[in-house]
């Protein structure tokens, strides 16, 4: 490592001191960001439709740089024996259950990041890295991150996960919902490859229309339910299903925006207390040196 970089590490630490002692309440109203377009897109997962065959699966990994190995490979059905959660090495997963009504075929779930309306990961937060951007997706900057893994506390749905077995630089992993591929005008990976058009990618408001529709034609298909679009305010992917969807591993959850109580409690505290913000900007900071700290001695090492 070059004598520059040190001090460059020595002289953001100082920086980070001095902005704790500078904090005051005017900083501390400041918002993370979290845009609600009326355009703002999204995703319906018809699971009636979805034949498990979990090729999003592989797309996902293949998009995101993760170990995908051949689409072939994932034929084999053993392994929905077994129910997964998203991980670090897999950003969505598909389960299998038992028949839904008038099926006798096992219905397939999709799950991965709901990318929330009113993100609990967003609010939750200390140092900014996660927002909601206005196409719907929620994303986070791995460089604000300092590891305190208050996401995944957060999160009602379970999903983020964390690179454990890394030492240097373990990052926050998550569906990103292809942010890069859709700013390009491309569709998500896993929308993409979906065979039978278990997946439409769509705005949101229009989603919505066209789940009411499926069930208004086909109520005996169809529970009455569109998971997703009032819960904890609503998310960017929505379900339908055959079955109650608290047989599906989803959690039961109000209307109520998932940060609710907590971020105005918080946000009430911090307006108007410089303390618990300068204790809590002094623990960001600290998290931050000892992080970059490491990536520093790593390089001495090289």
């Amino acid at each position: 490592m070059s004598g520059k970089s040190r001090r460059d590490f020595l002289k953001t630490s100082a920086v980070i001191g001095a902005g704790v002692a500078g904090l005051s309440s005017s900083t501390a109203k400041a918002a993370p960001k979290n845009i609600l377009s009326e355009d703002r897109m999204g995703v319906l997962v018809d699971t009636t439709v979805c034949v498990g065959c979990r090729n999003c699966e592989w797309a996902c990994k293949d998009a995101h740089n993760l170990p995908a190995g051949n689409l072939e490979s994932y034929e084999d059905r053993k392994i929905l024996e077994t129910k997964r959660r998203p991980d670090i090495k897999a950003l969505t997963v598909v389960n299998e259950y038992s028949p839904g009504k008038n099926s006798n075929l096992p219905l397939d779930v999709k799950v991965q990041c709901m990318h929330c309306d009113h993100p609990a990961c967003v609010s939750a937060c200390i140092v900014g890295a996660f927002s909601k951007e206005e196409n719907g997706t929620v994303i986070w900057d791995t460089d604000k991150c300092i590891g305190c893994r208050y996401c995944m506390a957060a999160c009602p749905f379970q999903v983020p996960a964390f690179e454990y077995n890394k030492a240097i630089n373990p990052l926050i992993m998550k569906c990103d919902f292809c942010f890069n591929r859709t700013k390009e005008g491309k569709l998500p990976a896993c929308v993409s490859i979906c065979p039978v058009e278990a997946l439409t990618y769509g705005t949101r408001t229009e989603l919505v229309k066209v789940a009411r529709e499926r069930i208004k034609r086909n109520p005996g298909r169809y529970v009455d339910h569109i998971l997703g679009e009032h819960e904890v305010g609503g998310t960017a992917w929505m379900y339908l299903s055959s079955k109650d969807f608290k047989e599906l591993d989803f959690p039961k959850l109000g209307t109520n925006p998932a940060p609710g109580v907590s971020e105005s409690i918080q946000h009430g505290i911090f307006a108007y207390f410089v303390p618990p913000v300068s204790l809590y900007a002094l623990l960001g900071g600290i998290m931050w040196i000892t992080k970059h700290r490491k990536e520093l001695d790593q390089e001495e090492k090289l």
